[in-house]
């Protein structure tokens, strides 16, 4: 048995075995099974949570997704920048003929297999995506959503032997720092908080011998977290939402509404040439949103439309409504929902797809929307200033 990418060490008197994996490489399915029926441990860790358990181990989880609630819920763009997320790896397992997170599901079956507890070790990833959001501020969001969009885009093949020399500490590092520099805010909550939570549900995994089944990024902070104590119930806390943004939210609509008020009194034609203002630069960027979405007639108007009365108010969204217009014009078949891990792959079947389609009117619905309260408001407040003059 090859002990590359194998880590060994004693913690506590526990022998902790940690696999360093690529998450689409079979090679790493393999070892992991070789691992385990070697070692026959107490307990497997796998790098999962109970949400993506439940994904990795269930392809029809999407037959069950209920569109309208997504979108009610707010969740329809949480839902999306997770299956882009998703989409590279898939594509390149798709592409090696394996299943993605293979080595979770080999660690899983071999746990079963011989009789070992299976300890689900990562942090839920809704609290990681939370805690990535809330930190990274407005300009990192956006940046962070293009960059994600060119992975689908890119269709750059990537060789088993180019994932296999991914694993190896100096590569990885490299490209990790790389990854961190074009968005330094991440590495905390998606690396380092990870690695800290990892690390201690691995140390409290049942048992004498332990086998993880990691990806090959968390070995080296999990070898040095492991020799420290760390709080799960402090690491899975959201992180407190600033008020400065919510007082924003309703201070805005209050100026934008008295600025007009104001200008109406003094000046009615003026007044009306700021409403006019607002409702084309609100509408059209919300419309040009849907449109770029694909978006159904119903569902570019419906945004059109929405934009600049939800503009004004923080509890509600152009986005939600578009998205509820063209889910019901455009409402998913079966097909569609039994297809949705298939269809991220590729940018074709983003847009082919009705429910990613949904979700992509929600979303740029929603950042046109606010890109045209700016310069909508910006356009208010020039005609209120013009006419004080």
């Amino acid at each position: 048995m090859s002990e590359q990418n194998i880590t060994r060490l004693n913690i506590n008197s526990k022998e902790l075995i940690l696999i360093g994996t690529a998450h689409v490489s079979r090679h790493s399915a393999e070892q992991v099974k070789e691992v385990i029926a070697a070692e026959k441990p107490d307990s497997v860790c796998v790098e999962l949570d109970e949400q993506r358990y439940k994904a990795i181990m269930d392809d029809n989880q999407w037959k069950n997704m209920d569109i309208f609630k997504v979108i009610k819920d707010k969740k329809a763009t949480a839902l999306l920048m997770n299956l882009l997320i998703s989409s590279f790896q898939k594509r390149a397992a798709k592409q090696l003929g394996i299943k993605p997170g293979q080595e979770m599901i080999q660690g899983i079956e071999s746990a079963n297999e011989h009789g070992a507890e299976i300890v689900l070790a990562d942090r839920n990833i809704q609290i990681t995506f939370a805690r990535i959001w809330q930190g990274i501020g407005l300009w990192g969001k956006m940046k962070l959503i293009t960059a994600v969009i060119g992975s689908i885009i890119n269709n750059e093949e990537i060789s088993e032997e180019e994932l296999e020399q991914m694993k190896t500490e100096d590569m990885l590092n490299s490209a990790l720092k790389e990854f961190t520099n074009t968005f330094p805010k991440l590495k905390v909550p998606l690396i380092d908080e990870r690695d800290q939570y990892l690390s201690q549900k691995i140390k409290n995994a049942p048992g004498d011998k332990v086998v993880a089944v990691l990806g090959a990024a968390h070995v080296p902070g999990i070898k040095k977290e492991l020799n420290n104590e760390h709080d799960l119930e402090a690491l899975c806390e959201r992180p407190p939402k600033s008020k400065v943004p919510k007082i924003l939210a309703w201070a805005i609509p209050v100026v934008i509404i008295s600025i007009i008020a104001f200008t109406l009194y003094m000046n009615p034609a003026a007044g009306m040439q700021q409403i006019i203002a607002w409702l084309l630069w609100n509408g059209s960027f919300a419309a040009l949103g849907a449109l770029l979405a694909f978006g159904h007639p119903a569902a570019i108007a419906t945004a059109f439309v929405v934009s600049p009365l939800s503009s004004l108010s923080p509890v509600l969204a152009a986005g939600w409504f578009a998205g509820i217009a063209q889910a019901y014009y455009r409402r998913p078949s079966v097909g569609d929902f039994e297809s949705l891990s298939e269809d991220v792959y590729t940018l074709k079947g983003f847009k082919d797809n009705k429910v990613t389609r949904i979700l992509l009117v929600v979303m740029l619905s929603n950042i046109g929307s606010t890109i045209g309260s700016m310069i909508g408001g910006a356009d208010v407040i020039r005609l209120f200033i013009q006419n004080l003059t």
